[in-house]
């Protein structure tokens, strides 16, 4: 099955993505990351308010196959949290890029995002180019 790798986003290594509007950054997983996770079964966030730093975690996903930290794309506060994927984690899967986002933050400094992947840098990672 092809992924999807929306050019508008910026992509990490580790795969989250990033949606840059204005100085808010929506960040959430890539349907490549769900698929190799399987069965999303938990999910952990930050709460609205804090901070969060780039390069470290801000939480983690668990799958039925493994428990992966989430990285931070960029420093700053969060503003929102999509909790309604709290409590039916599995929703991850159905639409990674647009209702599945998992935090809002407002971006400290937009040069964090400086050393993201671009839609087909990431593409070629993930599928071996």
């Amino acid at each position: 099955m092809p992924f999807e790798y929306p050019p508008e986003l910026k992509y990490l290594d580790t795969h989250e993505y990033v949606r840059l509007i204005d100085e808010t950054a929506t960040i959430g997983v890539t349907a490549f990351a769900v698929d190799q996770l399987g069965d999303i079964v938990f999910l952990e966030l930050p709460d609205v308010g804090d901070t969060i730093e780039k390069g470290e975690k801000f939480g983690t996903v668990e799958s039925v196959k493994a428990v992966e930290d989430l990285n931070a794309p960029v420093s700053g506060t969060v503003l929102a949290v999509n909790t309604p994927l709290l409590d039916a984690p599995e929703q991850l899967a159905d639409d990674p890029y647009g209702e599945a986002w998992l935090i809002k933050v407002q971006v400290e400094n937009l040069e964090d995002l400086d050393e993201t992947l671009t839609a087909d840098d990431y593409k070629a990672q993930v599928e071996g180019e």
